[in-house]
């Protein structure tokens, strides 16, 4: 199974790059299944009803969110019966929505897990526990598992990568918005990358307007970040070939398409 994972989505650039690109990397790389991270797709604050529709008709399979998974209260309205949109696993037993979701393309099942990090970020659930028991519960129904940490620090990536080399197909960190050069396989056969990046203004700072983030560090005063509704664009993924009968991954590769770097095939 091949699969293509894109970065945090943010706001209608990022969206627009999504519907521009995503055709030819399926082209280029013929996935089998596409997953996104899109909590930032609504004006870098959540998602919407409207948003997960456009993501899925431009072709993606599966929606993975992360720390502003609430930010836009129309997600209450739909999260729980929307199918295969998923919100990290370790939020609290009390919040609606799921954290791993099932997908089968040619008869092959692929589980996806959506988990948020601890440091530097609200302490929810311990992500390793409960990274544990849902991959035990995947791996009953397939060994392709796939798994979304949206962590702030590096290390908390890592070492949750190392943890489960060996029990997950792959592992993607997301949420700080800058693409990592780590990609790798672990001996384990698990496919790694420390942060995938986003898709959205290219031109900015983690998608904001950088006179407002400018502004904050320079004075350190209130200011309101804002997502730039125009402006060129940059799209961050990344692909991974996974084995169907072992669940390893055979190859990954980082997809990172901006002015300075053009899409190549």
């Amino acid at each position: 199974m091949k699969v293509v994972f894109i970065g945090d989505i943010v706001g209608s650039i990022g969206r627009e790059a999504v519907e521009k690109y995503l055709p030819r990397l399926k082209k280029k790389y013929q996935p089998d299944v596409v997953i996104a991270n899109g909590e930032n797709a609504a004006a870098g604050r959540g998602i919407t009803y409207n948003i997960y529709q456009q993501l899925l008709q431009a072709g993606v399979d599966v929606i993975t969110m992360g720390n502003h998974t609430w930010d836009n209260k129309d997600i209450f309205e739909f999260i729980d019966d929307a199918d295969y949109l998923i919100r990290p696993a370790n939020f609290s037993e009390e919040a609606p929505g799921r954290g791993m979701v099932q997908i089968e393309k040619g008869g092959v099942t692929l589980s996806v897990i959506n988990l948020h990090g601890r440091v530097f970020l609200p302490p929810h659930d311990d992500p390793f526990a409960v990274a544990d028991e849902l991959v035990e519960e995947a791996r009953k129904i397939s060994p392709l598992v796939f798994v979304d940490f949206h962590a702030e620090v590096t290390s908390e990536k890592i070492a949750l990568g190392w943890h489960l080399d060996g029990r997950v197909s792959a592992l993607v960190g997301t949420h700080t918005h800058v693409q990592t050069a780590d990609a790798r396989i672990y001996p384990g056969g698990t496919a790694y990358i420390t942060d995938v990046g986003m898709t959205g203004p290219y031109d900015e700072v983690l998608g904001m307007t950088k006179e407002s983030v400018i502004y904050k560090f320079q004075t350190n005063m209130p200011s309101r970040f804002e997502v730039p509704k125009k402006g060129r664009e940059v799209l961050s993924g990344f692909f991974v070939d996974i084995d169907n009968k072992t669940g390893k991954a055979v190859s990954c590769e980082r997809i990172y398409i901006n002015a300075d770097y053009p899409f190549q095939g």
